[in-house]
C-alpha cells in the first residue's frame, strides 16, 4: 500500500495512477478514495495522472482519535501534494471533499493548483445560523450523530437511499452501488466519522472561497437531498471569483456515480478549457 506519514504520525493511504497532468480527488464523508473509481479510470485512460487519498479516519488511513477537522484534513492534503511534488494540479472535491479542497487552498494557496472543482460540495456553510438562514438546522446533524452512535451499520445502509436519489418515485436502484457505499463507510472509524459530521456541517468556508484565484467549476444537482443546493453551490458561485456554475436538474448528491458519464464529460471539458457557464 502507498502511504505518507503526517507530522502527527497518521498514515494517509493514497492511489497514484498514470502519467500526465495530475488530478487530485478528495472524497466525501464517510467514504474513501474508492468512491472516485469512475473518474480515476476515465481520466487515467485519457492521459492524466489520477490521485486519490483516504482522508484520515476513513478507508485504509489511520483511524485517528484527534485531528478530525478541516484544518488538519487540508494540511494532510498539502502533505500529500508536497510528498508527490504535484504541480499544476487540478483539485476535485465531492461533498466534504469540496470543503477539504477549499480549506486546502485557503491555508496553502494555489502555487501547486491549476484548477479547482467543487461537486455537490458543502461550502460555504451547511448549518443554519443567523448569517446563514438558508442552512440546515443543527438538529439535522445531531440526528446524524445519534444514528451513527445507535447503529452505524444500519444508518450507513439507510442513508444510501437519499444519497443516490433512490427514494424518488421511479428510481432504478442499484444494490451494488448501495453495498459499495456501505463497505467504504464501514472501513473507516466510528470516532473520526462522528467528528467529521461537525467538520463538514459547521465549518465556514467563506474566507477560503474568497482566496480561490484559479478557474473553478461548481457542479450541483438541484435534487441533492444531502447538501441542498440553495445554501451550497448557489452561494459558493457568488463568492468564488469567476466561478463556472453548472446545475443538473433532478441529479442527486451522489451524481459522480449515478451520472458518471455526464459528470466526467463536463469535468473533461472544464479541464481542457471548454467549459460554458450554464445550467445543464
Amino acid at each position: 500500500m502507498s502511504t505518507i506519514t503526517t507530522r502527527d504520525g497518521t498514515q494517509i493511504y493514497y492511489k497514484d495512477w498514470g502519467e500526465g497532468q495530475p488530478i487530485v480527488f478528495s472524497h466525501g464523508w464517510p467514504l474513501s478514495a474508492d468512491d472516485w473509481d469512475a473518474q480515476m479510470l476515465f481520466f487515467g485512460q485519457r492521459g492524466y495522472r489520477v490521485i486519490a487519498h483516504d482522508r484520515r479516519g476513513h478507508g485504509r488511513s489511520t483511524q485517528t482519535w484527534d485531528g478530525n477537522e478541516m484544518d488538519t484534513y487540508a494540511d494532510d492534503l498539502a502533505a500529500l501534494t508536497e510528498k508527490l511534488d504535484l504541480k499544476e494540479a487540478i483539485h476535485v472535491g465531492h461533498s466534504t471533499g469540496g470543503g477539504e479542497v477549499a480549506r486546502y487552498i485557503g491555508r496553502h494557496g494555489t502555487k501547486r493548483v491549476a484548477r479547482a472543482v467543487l461537486i455537490s460540495a458543502v461550502p460555504p456553510l451547511m448549518v443554519q445560523t443567523e448569517k446563514n438562514p438558508g442552512g440546515l438546522p443543527l438538529s439535522v446533524f445531531d440526528g446524524l450523530r445519534a444514528q451513527l452512535v445507535a447503529n452505524r451499520a444500519q444508518f450507513y445502509k439507510d442513508i444510501t437511499l437519499p444519497f443516490y436519489g433512490y427514494n424518488r418515485p421511479g428510481a432504478t436502484i442499484s444494490e451494488g452501488i448501495r453495498e459499495r457505499w456501505w463497505l467504504q463507510g464501514m472501513m473507516g472509524g466510528a470516532k473520526p466519522h462522528y467528528d467529521c459530521i461537525k467538520a463538514f456541517s459547521e465549518t465556514d468556508f467563506t474566507e477560503d472561497l474568497k482566496k480561490i484565484d484559479v478557474p473553478t467549476l461548481i457542479l450541483h444537482g438541484d435534487d441533492d437531498q444531502i447538501v441542498p443546493i440553495g445554501a451550497a453551490a448557489l452561494l459558493s458561485a457568488k463568492i468564488v471569483k469567476n466561478a463556472t456554475l453548472k446545475v443538473y436538474p433532478g441529479f442527486p448528491h451522489g451524481m459522480p456515480t449515478t451520472n458518471a458519464d455526464q459528470i466526467n464529460a463536463d469535468l473533461l471539458a472544464f479541464i481542457k478549457g471548454e467549459e460554458r457557464s450554464a445550467s445543464a
